[in-house]
């Protein structure tokens, strides 16, 4: 057998890892073709070649799918993975070592009084592999690639299906497209999905945490956007307009890292909000303000709704405008000890994107609007989809001058919805007898957790509440047109999931890293254990 072993399964990796996949390049197309061929290699799919399948998608890339089948049930386990992955600006003067783990593990030796002191420990035991992607998540497909040919070569009474997917690091478009090829699948094939799997390492709950996880959910994510219209004017006169740079500053003092956005869910807690993107929209210098800007933020969750949500933002926006006009107010009281000029009294008006559409519609008609909607998707096609949606709300809002200054509460693509497997008591109680027999029988300690929190692609075959369908197009600008969630096929395809994955530290930083020792050489078992316990039951 060729991945079995430690020193197989890093040989493995260090092939997927070398191919640089970052999301939308040329390498992340190239590997789903290199994983194809060498499941190919596999006995089993020269004998069965409809079981193997390199799917093509919608804008060129494609997805991995590979179906052993050695049991006379129709109960199929789905191993999910993601070969995509972030991109390597963060390693610096070492970024041309990103893709080569083993040629920059050997490197930092050379940089290892700039480690910082956990990942200067890691490198010095020689256990541990250093690289972009070897934790997030090629390890966790090699993994897979590995138990696949376990089964295939003993023979094992189960059936298993490897689903490998490119783009989960930006809007999950590979998995999304594979749920329809999942239904397709499992008629051709005549088999049901029992559960699903993903092997997506094991992420730290705070700084320093070294516990081991299994994870029987996915956390949701929302991308809240607040565009500001301000007014314009000329530096030389500051106190006659509203600059928009200000305004979005105003906003990130409310919610970055605001705890009380924090969800808590018998004893597991979201992290807190950060801003992924906030900038002026002014193009060029002038010395007129900036009078748009806008503001995105990463916002994690569990139970909430989407209406709750929102409720929650246009508070923090309403909060903002307060703060701005009361700031606005007192400034231009002390400017008038040097200068006497009438107070010009400063309003915010908030509103939802829904709100400025339909305010848009009744002072330029309904058809008006939605021309000039799609012209701007149109016209801005070479952009993704968070800067098709700003350059929405800054067309819409560019129509209604009269109402601002103001704050445009929207949403950008993506949407995760959070799914758990709690309901399902059968299978919850397999996962606990699992974790206990780990715990008896190898003194390895996992703690069960409901939601695994760095996103993944079980959001979208997991079991959740969808019903911020009813929302999402009245949020998202481009919703319906570059983006939407194909939610009649994710409700279809609903079946228990879990997160077990190996070790690894530092997920999208320059010293992300592998406990090798671990991964290849403790774990397999494990992993293998748990999938088929998980198909017994």
């Amino acid at each position: 057998m060729r991945w079995q072993t430690k020193e197989q399964l890093t040989d493995l990796l260090v092939s997927l890892v070398q191919h640089g996949s970052v999301t939308l390049s040329g390498e992340e197309k190239r590997l789903a073709s290199f994983i194809y061929y060498q499941l190919n290699h596999l006995d089993y799919f020269q004998n069965n070649p409809s079981n193997l399948e390199l799917h093509r998608m919608e804008d060129g890339r494609s997805f991995v799918t590979a179906l052993v089948k050695k049991s006379t049930k129709k109960e199929t386990i789905v191993l999910v993975s993601h070969f995509d992955v972030v991109g390597v600006e963060d390693y610096g003067v070492l970024k041309e070592l990103a893709f080569q783990p083993l040629e920059l593990t050997r490197e930092l030796e050379n940089y290892v009084d700039t480690l910082p002191n956990e990942a200067r420990e890691h490198l010095l035991t020689g256990d541990w592999l250093f690289g972009r992607g070897v934790m997030d998540m090629k390890a966790g497909l090699a993994l897979q690639m590995s138990l696949l040919e376990r089964v295939i070569e003993e023979n094992w009474d189960v059936n298993l299906l490897l689903l490998a997917v490119p783009d989960e690091e930006v809007n999950s478009q590979g998995m999304l497209q594979a749920l329809p090829a999942l239904s397709t699948i499992a008629q051709d094939h005549d088999i049901s999905y029992k559960a699903c799997v993903n092997s997506e390492p094991m992420f730290q709950q705070y700084p320093g945490d070294d516990n081991l996880y299994l994870y029987s959910g996915s956390i949701g994510k929302l991308l809240p956007g607040f565009f500001c219209y301000g007014k314009e004017t000329h530096v030389g006169e500051p106190l006659a307009g509203l600059n928009a740079n200000f305004m979005v500053s105003e906003i990130n003092k409310l919610m970055e890292w605001n705890t009380e956005l924090c969800e808590h869910v018998e004893g597991e807690v979201t992290p807190p909000p950060t801003n992924l993107l906030q900038k002026g929209l002014k193009e060029d210098y002038s010395v007129q303000i900036p009078h748009t800007a806008v503001t995105l933020y990463n916002v994690l969750f569990m139970k909430k709704s989407l209406p709750e949500w929102e409720a929650s933002f246009l508070a923090i926006a309403k909060q903002a405008a307060e703060n701005m006009e009361a700031f606005c107010k007192e400034k231009i009281k002390q400017y008038q000890q040097f200068a006497a000029f009438n107070e010009r009294p400063i309003h915010v008006s908030v509103l939802t994107y829904e709100e400025l559409v339909q305010k848009a519609k009744e002072i330029h008609g309904e058809h008006e609007i939605d021309l000039r909607i799609f012209s701007v998707i149109a016209a801005f096609s070479h952009l993704d989809e968070r800067e098709q949606s700003i350059k929405v709300v800054e067309e819409v809002a560019s129509l209604c001058k009269e109402v601002g200054p103001m704050i445009i509460l929207f949403f950008a693509p993506p949407y995760y919805p959070a799914v758990v497997t709690e309901e399902d008591n059968e299978l919850m109680a397999v996962a606990k007898s699992f974790i206990e027999k780990m715990k008896q029988e190898k003194n390895i300690n996992f703690v069960e957790q409901r939601y695994f929190s760095g996103l993944c692609d079980l959001s979208f075959i997991g079991k959740g509440d969808f019903t911020a369908k009813e929302r999402l197009p009245y949020n998202i600008p481009v919703y319906g047109t570059t983006y939407s969630l194909p939610f009649q096929d994710m409700e279809s395809l609903q079946m228990p999931v879990f997160n077990l994955g190996p070790i690894g530290k530092d997920a999208h930083q320059w010293t992300e890293r592998l406990d090798v020792s671990f991964s290849f050489d403790v774990f397999p078992p494990i992993l293998a254990e748990f999938v088929k316990t998980i198909y017994e039951k």
